[in-house]
């Protein structure tokens, strides 16, 4: 990863940390290259990339400092309400990249409980929130389901509302959360780095009846968007058990 990225990814860590407000100036190129034992050169690169971005404004004369920002990171929580996951898909837009219905890989066909190389829908979304892309979405649905909507329908309807029109109500989802590099395709899609890390939420969503009726693959920028998980504590179980 080039010197300036790292510098760029720290700073605009520390940023979203706080630790630099709007209302003094960040510290000058000299400071920062020695902070980070690299060039002006490769600060100066750094703090261009967030000026370009909005994160920061650099004053003639006076310095740069960070803009203040109203908006929050765009969050979904984690409480076990799928609603919302729909409230989510009604609040930002999406660009529906492709559409295919191709045979289930391995590790998709057993998260779905059928059989590899059964003919599943796969799409590639990218959402969106006033313009800026935030999410890359890899969604694999049963072959009856996919085929019940258009690629027109599901640039306009959250997908969990498609998948419910056709009589499958959503009642439970399972997900895992992990880390993942920008791969240079989703790099370009999310108008970031190649290998810049993302948060990575791997989703598999049940019906009433316990059928697995939708996985997901998502990838997140981190900058732009949060997990919240809330938990309240059990009393019954020895050591206080947390439940999510």
């Amino acid at each position: 990863m080039p010197k300036h990225h790292r510098v760029y990814l720290v700073l605009r860590q520390e940023i979203l940390e706080g630790r630099h407000g709007s209302s003094a100036p960040m510290p000058g190129e000299v400071a920062l290259a020695k902070e980070f034992g690299v060039s002006r050169v490769t600060i100066r690169t750094a703090m261009e990339r967030l000026t370009q971005e909005g994160i920061v404004e650099r004053m003639r004369g006076r310095g740069t400092f960070v803009r203040e920002r109203s908006e929050s990171p765009i969050g979904a929580s984690l409480s076990g309400n799928i609603e919302n996951l729909m409230a989510l898909g009604l609040r930002t837009n999406v660009r529906v990249v492709d559409v295919q219905f191709l045979p289930a890989p391995l590790a998709v066909a057993t998260e779905m409980g059928i059989a590899e190389g059964t003919i599943m829908q796969r799409a590639v979304r990218v959402r969106s929130l006033d313009g800026i892309p935030f999410s890359h979405l890899t969604t694999w649905l049963p072959e009856e389901i996919g085929r019940s909507f258009t690629r027109e329908e599901m640039g306009r309807e959250p997908l969990l509302k498609l998948i419910e029109r056709t009589g499958h109500k959503v009642a439970s989802a399972r997900q895992a959360i992990t880390a993942m590099l920008a791969t240079p395709d989703v790099a370009r899609l999310l108008a970031v780095q190649i290998g810049e890390a993302l948060l990575s939420v791997r989703r598999t969503v049940f019906d009433e009846t316990g059928r697995p009726v939708e996985r997901i693959f998502g990838l997140y920028r981190p900058d732009l968007y949060e997990h919240e998980t809330r938990f309240s504590r059990n009393p019954d179980k020895r050591g206080g058990v947390w439940n999510a």
